[in-house]
């Protein structure tokens, strides 16, 4: 396969789960990809067992010189950017009346800021040189809806979305598609870290709420990142290039808009 042939890839928090399988999917496809990722020591390994068309970038979304170095180190690897995936995020929970207000400002500025600045970065890039790109940013079915525990995650989330929206109907005037994917409940490593959060506060035993939300997944399982890989290439690809500011959603059910 490959709809990708000859483009590159800069994929954000893709040292593991998601970003891992977008890079592995892409390179299947034809493109060479750039790992970035804040743990260069593990985008190292993880470009190392991808193979050639893989290199590892060191990047912490949330600093404007660390977006810039590593655009600029990634077109000075692959030669350009033609797509750019906002993968890179971090998740929280809390009731309301706990919600720390440096906890928010962090998730804030590496879910909303990051994705919005590792927008500008590379669609300045691609207008520059006149790439008609794609953007793909990942929102979440927890931007679709609140949650009780999850006020600020759900906000960032829904930004997301929104940025998606504005972003692809500003930079589509030059040929830069902009569109977001809403997975849902997806298995990982991540979720030993989610369902502690469920586990502190609905006083639930570990394990016990991811296999709950796994059991309430219309399709009979949570999602695992390879379900994500198909719309990922798709949006990337030349049969997208009519899909403009939307956010699709790959939830096994969950979400229907």
């Amino acid at each position: 396969m490959t709809r990708l042939q000859g483009k590159t890839a800069l994929i954000t928090g893709a040292a593991r789960g998601i970003g891992r399988a977008f890079a592995e999917a892409y390179v299947r496809e034809g493109a060479r990809v750039a790992i970035a990722d804040i743990d260069i020591a593990r985008a190292r390994e993880t470009a190392g067992q991808i193979g050639p068309a893989a290199i590892a970038v060191e990047l912490d979304v949330t600093r404007q010189d660390s977006i810039d170095t590593a655009v600029a180190e990634t077109v000075a690897a692959l030669g350009q950017i033609d797509i750019l995936i906002n993968n890179a995020a971090i998740f929280t929970a809390a009731p309301l009346v706990e919600i720390d207000r440096a906890d928010y400002a962090r998730t804030f500025d590496i879910n909303v800021a990051g994705t919005l600045f590792m927008m500008q970065a590379v669609a300045r890039h691609m207008i520059d040189h006149g790439i008609k790109g794609r953007i793909i940013n990942m929102a979440s079915q927890a931007g679709r809806r609140g949650e009780p525990l999850v006020a600020v995650y759900c906000a960032t989330k829904a930004a997301v979305i929104s940025l998606t929206q504005s972003a692809g109907l500003n930079l589509i005037a030059h040929g830069i598609n902009v569109n977001a994917i809403a997975p849902g409940v997806v298995d990982g490593e991540h979720w030993d870290g989610v369902d502690a959060f469920f586990a502190k506060y609905e006083g639930k035993a570990p394990g016990q709420k991811k296999a709950e939300v796994g059991a309430g997944v219309p399709y009979g399982r949570m999602g695992r990142a390879e379900d994500l890989t198909g719309m990922a290439v798709f949006l990337a690809s030349d049969e997208a290039d009519y899909i403009v500011a939307q956010c699709y959603n790959v939830d096994g059910g969950q979400w229907m808009s």
